[in-house]
């Protein structure tokens, strides 16, 4: 009997730690591509080894409305530069931007006027873009790889960008990678029309930002809520559309689409 017991807490200790395992593993796979998470010499040890390229999520801190997160562009850029890293190999993500220009402050215009804002002057933000594109190259990576989740600092980013490339002629390269922005507004829109959802479409906090946060982190949107209002307008921050009809199926059709069209812009299909 005391072997049978014996015998039975082992099984039962394994049953608990195999699942332990795996999650660790699968952690550890994740986070290889992540900068922030690797030492100086793990980073060093990869760019010797032929990781030539970083992505940089740049995101931005703004109110999304009543019933998603401030942290939306935040959280969506950072986890889909970690899956086109992945995909890619031999790349780096990088720690996301999330202070971006946003609206003024005195007075407080766009998206100021709500709390939950956090806004930085344009010439602070295209420092803080060719700041970090500088430090990237320096310690080796050909290729810094600036990905947008929000339409706002476009011009300042691409701006910031123009001059890396001025500066570093030909011995690397900054890219903003328009075709991960734009397939939000095209091809995943397009896809939202033809499964009848043209209506629920907007500019701001709509079906398609709700669905795509619902996919990346549904933690992130106030799900049961959404459920229950009446319909948002501008005065609570969303700007046309509907998000109530949001799923979480239909925002992954949207972050597939994301990662692939940049793949694609980056020589890499999968």
């Amino acid at each position: 009997m005391p072997n049978l017991l014996s015998l039975r807490q082992r099984l039962c200790a394994a049953l608990l730690v195999a699942p332990l395992a795996l999650a660790a593993a699968r952690s550890a796979k994740a986070a290889s591509v992540e900068f922030s998470r690797l030492t100086w010499t793990e980073i060093q040890t990869q760019i010797r080894g032929g990781t030539d390229t970083i992505i940089v999520p740049v995101g931005g801190t703004e109110q999304s409305g009543p019933y998603i997160a401030v942290g939306k562009h935040n959280v969506r850029a950072e986890v889909q530069a970690q899956r086109i890293a992945q995909a890619l190999g031999h790349t780096l993500a990088a720690p996301v931007i999330a202070y971006v220009p946003e609206g003024g402050t005195d007075p407080r215009s766009s998206h100021m006027r709500f709390a939950g804002t956090i806004s930085i002057p344009p010439a602070v933000f295209e420092g803080v873009i060719e700041g970090a594109g500088e430090s990237f190259h320096v310690q080796g990576f050909r290729r810094v790889v600036f990905i947008a989740d929000h339409g706002g600092y476009l011009s300042y980013l691409k701006a910031a960008v123009a001059r890396l490339n001025n500066k570093w002629r030909g011995q690397g390269e900054a890219i903003y990678l328009a075709a991960y922005y734009d397939s939000i507004g095209s091809t995943y829109a397009q896809v939202l029309r033809q499964k009848g959802f043209g209506a629920d479409l907007g500019k701001h906090a709509d079906l398609s930002d709700t669905a795509l946060m619902l996919a990346i982190d549904p933690g992130m949107v106030r799900e049961e809520a959404l459920r229950a209002a009446p319909l948002p307008g501008v005065a609570q921050g969303v700007y046309g559309g509907d998000p109530r009809p949001a799923t979480a199926d239909l925002g992954r059709i949207g972050t597939e689409i994301q990662v692939q069209a940049a793949l694609n812009a980056l020589g890499r299909s999968r």
